[in-house]
């Protein structure tokens, strides 16, 4: 397909520079729901000296910790208090600091962000505390398998720039640094020039520019100190290294130096890398994720400012990595050798025009591109990246292949489970990597996508609060127009009539998960290439209480997408080998669960709270109940669960012209009629004090309490949303008890978990092991303090603000 240029992403923007270098960037979107301020900072982990690895991240944390006249967690109960969510995260190339909130609170916003920025206190006991924290941080870095692959991966592939640096810091220099370390990074650092305020959303322009000015005009110029990296000279060689641990399942990070961004090859590069991976229809995903060979492959060419790194990454078991790698090979010996056809380049357009709108579509989305397209050299930066991207030729693709691609120069880490899997040894990686490809296979014209076989006088349906409700024989049609960005978010969803057991846990998963690999008159690789031809990938939903597939796609094709979908929904092959294949990917997914220290232990106390069936299991299941599973059950539980269809499209489309459309494509679904009433699932809690655990070699112990809780349908849901919104997130009872004052951990939590027939109240705190006690104990503490003493008018006016504030922000999206 052809696509239309995007005449310009950066539309409507307006750019001012202050007497003191400071830059402004404002975008009004009076349509928009909500108002983003970014502060971008031009210093990050490529400005730290060695004495002072780790310090631009330091330095962001402390940001949070109060001013002369705003004392600790004050900044984020402002903020909240707003309706705001504020956040900050540090890169190699700059440090980031957002806000977004309603737009009726944005001079208050940027008021306390400016105060934030300019008037850290950084006091030395607030300093030490925190650096226990960001030690915890670490921990659980080292604790996540693909975090430590792919930096080491950097390692390898560097000798002297700073990229090849552990970025986050070690725990011995962390605890290391001194107030003055700190505040003489942030005074040299954080100066006018170096900084640029990006302001989207429903603001005037001249409003914000006067606000931007009446913030920072006053705030001195200086020069930004310059540290700048060692050069990385190029160089040949293979290296390889392995790295053990305790984990079930393998990681496996593959890389080359790429280049830096705004250089020829850039483009190149970064369309490679979708042509490998990018969706369903991408090669490796049809090489290695298809067949089985892997649980997930990603490529990606990410370039900050100065060097690139080119990378393939992987999970899979560790005992096929020797099969998986050569196949890997193979394709990227026809990359180099015979490049992208013009039907993957089509493919890549429009996944790049997808991906950019999705990407841009949120306020504190085009915000934070503004700010670093202007760092990286002016806001035209960004339309100029699109305009190479989709120009890309076919042999620009393969040239920057073979240049950079290649086995003489490839690096690779694997993180293997301490007993399991060989070692990667260089010698046979570059000669795997050296095999001549084979013959690339003729690939299968795709059907054409009919649509409309069968289109019913709809009357127009009926609208409330913007929602098009049209209400056929089999299906209930939602469509809620959503301008702006040219998308359209597009699905079909069940609810689930009955509840899985221990016997058959996973079934449901499996089913949904297999029949996207075939449908109808079309195969999996075909039902790919059509969703990506639309813009987007089909994807599956698989709840306790619902289930479904979805996509987002270009607006114009949300009928297409709908059409697609109901063969899933209708007529899916099951192919007994198709599902053999998802059978064995699922369960090295159950698999690998176990090394996710956040995921996991929930699962355990899920597990604990309301016993081995419903809402005490996975929904993707157990390595137990997988290996039980008869891959013949999947047809006998699609046609079981065959009730009520509910389509629902959201996004740039119009209501009167979408309608006949999605009745066309979705007007002949049939199903058991039952209305919600019929639903049934499992509503029992274990009501004992029970406890699960594992013994595990890690960095951290991580600690999840489910209380019980009310049901989604319950009067009392808001009352426990809003008490876990005054109980975690910044500035929140816990964070300050657990984080701010005993430095217990960086992740603490309380949330509401609603599902239709039951809830929970999950609290969670990951810590060092010698504290595993301290923190259950503290936590325990306050949360008895909270049920004995109750809330403050305070907390309670901040948390109802802060959640009503969100309703309006999270509704930027279509996906949403």
């Amino acid at each position: 397909m052809t696509i239309s240029p995007i005449q310009s992403w950066t539309a409507g923007v307006q750019r001012r520079q202050l007497d003191n270098g400071l830059t402004v960037l404002v975008q009004s979107d009076q349509a928009a729901p909500a108002v983003a301020v970014v502060t971008h900072v031009k210093a990050g982990f490529f400005d730290e000296p060695d004495r002072w690895q780790g310090i631009s991240h330091v330095l962001e944390h402390m940001f949070f910790k109060g001013t002369p006249t705003r004392g600790v967690g004050q900044i984020a109960a402002e903020t909240k208090a707003l309706g705001g969510y504020l956040n900050a995260s540090t890169g190699y190339d700059a440090t980031s600091y957002y806000v977004v909130l309603p737009g009726d609170g944005f001079a208050r916003a940027l008021a306390i962000q400016a105060d934030a920025l300019r008037n850290a206190s950084i006091d030395g006991g607030e300093l030490a505390r925190e650096l226990r924290v960001i030690i915890e941080e670490a921990k659980r870095k080292l604790d996540t398998p693909s975090a430590r692959a792919y930096e080491t991966l950097h390692e390898l592939l560097f000798d002297r720039h700073r990229i090849r640096r552990w970025r986050i810091g070690t725990e011995e220099m962390l605890a290391g640094f001194t107030r003055d370390d700190v505040v003489d990074y942030y005074r040299s650092r954080y100066v006018p020039e170096r900084v640029i305020v990006s302001v989207v959303g429903a603001v005037d322009s001249e409003a914000a520019f006067r606000a931007v000015a009446a913030a920072f005009d006053d705030w001195p110029a200086a020069p930004g100190a310059v540290d700048r990296s060692p050069e990385e000279p190029w160089r040949t060689g293979v290296r390889a290294r392995t790295i053990r641990g305790d984990v079930r399942q393998a990681d496996i990070a593959i890389g080359w130096r790429g280049v830096a961004p705004l250089t020829p090859d850039a483009a190149p590069l970064d369309v490679a890398a979708m042509v490998l991976s990018a969706g369903r229809g991408g090669w490796l995903y049809r090489a290695l994720r298809q067949p089985g060979l892997v649980t997930s492959i990603g490529s990606y060419h990410y370039a900050p400012t100065e060097v690139g790194v080119f990378s393939v990454t992987a999970d899979l078991a560790a005992a096929d990595i020797p099969r998986a790698i050569p196949v890997l090979a193979q394709e990227l010996a026809r990359l180099r050798i015979d490049g992208p056809t013009e039907a993957d380049l089509d493919r890549a357009r429009t996944l790049v025009t997808a991906q950019w709108a999705r990407r841009l579509e949120s306020v504190d989305g085009r915000a934070t591109a503004f700010a670093s397209a202007e760092a990286l050299g002016g806001l035209a930066v960004l339309d100029q990246e699109y305009a190479d991207l989709v120009a890309v030729t076919a042999e620009e693709v393969r040239s920057a292949a073979a240049r950079y691609l290649t086995p003489e120069t490839v690096s690779a880490v694997a993180y293997l489970p301490t007993d399991a899997g060989s070692e990667v040894e260089a010698s046979w990686l570059e000669a795997t990597l050296a095999a001549e490809p084979a013959r690339r296979p003729e690939g299968k014209p795709a059907p054409t996508l009919a649509i409309g076989r069968w289109r019913p006088a709809t009357g127009g349906g009926r609208t409330t609060a913007g929602v098009t409700l049209v209400t056929l024989p089999g299906v209930d049609l939602l469509i809620r127009p959503k301008p702006g960005a040219p998308l359209a978010t597009v699905g079909l969803y069940r609810r689930r009539l009955a509840e899985e057991e221990a016997a058959t846990a996973g079934l449901g998963a499996l089913a949904l998960r297999a029949s996207i690999r075939g449908a109808g008159p079309f195969d999996a690789a075909t039902l790919n290439d059509g969703f990506e031809r639309l813009g987007g990938s089909i994807g599956v939903v698989a709840g306790a209480d619902w289930f479904g597939v979805g996509a987002s796609v270009l607006g114009d094709h949300a009928a297409e997408a709908a059409r697609l979908m109901a063969e899933i929904f209708t007529v899916p092959r099951f192919d007994a080998e198709e599902v053999r294949l998802e059978h064995a990917t699922l369960r090295e997914e159950a698999l690998q669960a176990a090394d996710d220290m956040f995921r996991y232990p929930v699962q355990l106390a899920f597990q604990a709270a309301f016993g081995d069936r419903g809402y005490g299991l996975p929904v993707k299941g157990t390595v137990a109940s997988l290996d039980q599973l008869d891959g013949s059950l999947v047809r006998g539980w699609f046609e079981a669960e065959s009730g009520r269809v509910t389509a629902v499209v959201a996004g740039d489309v119009r209501a009167g012209a979408v309608v006949d459309g999605l009745a066309g494509a979705v007007g002949d679904l049939r199903g058991s009629g039952q209305s919600s009433s019929g639903f049934r699932t499992q509503s029992n809690w274990v009501r004992r004090e029970a406890e699960r655990s594992e013994s595990r070699a890690k960095s951290q112990t991580a600690l999840a309490m489910v209380f019980p809780g009310p049901a989604r349908t319950a009067q009392d849901r808001h009352a426990v949303e809003v008490l876990a919104a005054i109980a975690s997130g910044l500035g929140g009872r816990l964070f300050t008890a657990l984080r701010d004052k005993r430095s217990l951990a960086y992740t603490v939590l309380v949330s509401s978990w609603q599902r239709a027939g039951a809830g929970a109240i999950l609290s969670y705190i990951a810590t060092s092991p010698e504290r595993e006690e301290e923190a259950r104990d503290a936590m325990l503490a306050e949360l008895a303090l909270m049920a004995r003493d109750g809330v403050t008018q305070d907390e309670l006016d901040r948390a109802v603000s802060y959640l009503a504030g969100q309703v309006l922000v999270q509704r930027q999206t279509t996906a949403a």
